[in-house]
Parts: C-alpha cells; sequence; structure tokens
C-alpha cells in the first residue's frame, strides 16, 4: 500500500494537491477535514453516514469510482447544487486507483 496525490479545488476556487493514505480505510471526506480545506462545520455534518450531503463534490477526472451506493443515490437526490458528476465524499473510500482523482467541492449548503 503507498500514499497517493489528490487534487482538491475548495470552495474558494483553490486547487490544493494533498497525500491520502490508501491503508486507513480512510474515506474523502476525512481527508478533506484532516487538511482543513473546507471550514468547520461545513463539512462531513452527519460524520460520514450518507445522511447530509455536506461533503458533496464533484469528480472532474475520469477516474473509474465505486458504483453510487442506495443511500447516497437517495440523499443527493434531495440535495442542493447536484450535478452529473456530483458524489458524497465520505462515501469514497481511499484506495489506490484513486491516484490523481480530481474533485470540486460543491457550495456550502446555506
Amino acid at each position: 500500500m503507498q500514499d497517493i496525490k489528490l487534487h482538491i479545488t475548495d470552495r474558494e476556487g483553490t486547487t490544493h494537491e494533498v497525500t491520502a493514505p490508501t491503508d486507513m480505510n480512510m474515506n474523502l471526506m476525512e481527508v478533506i477535514r484532516s487538511y482543513e480545506l473546507a471550514e468547520e462545520g461545513t463539512i462531513g455534518v452527519c460524520g460520514g453516514m450518507a445522511m447530509c450531503a455536506s461533503c458533496q463534490c464533484y469528480v472532474e477526472s475520469d477516474h473509474e469510482l465505486p458504483e453510487m451506493s442506495y443511500d447516497e443515490d437517495l440523499m443527493l437526490a434531495e440535495a442542493f447544487h447536484v450535478k452529473d458528476n456530483s458524489r458524497l465524499g465520505c462515501q469514497l473510500f481511499i484506495a489506490e486507483t484513486m491516484e490523481g482523482l480530481k474533485v470540486t467541492l460543491a457550495p456550502a449548503e446555506d
């Protein structure tokens, strides 16, 4: 197992290249929180249970990602700012196949 590089564009439009471990069972939302790329209290509000859309992001690269679960699909059906490439960061677990993944955080729900 090795660390991978991710490219995360925050809500202000700044892109950050971050390193994420593939051997800790972390998800994308947890990586974003650990690098403090979103204001505290605005991401991962439900703790990663796919019960809110505070970690919604737009997948900007052509990576083959795991299929969306029923719960994730249901949550995105009720969320704001949803696009065709929307995913919940809490449902995307870091894997070696995500090397170079590019995502943009969706706007915070006000």
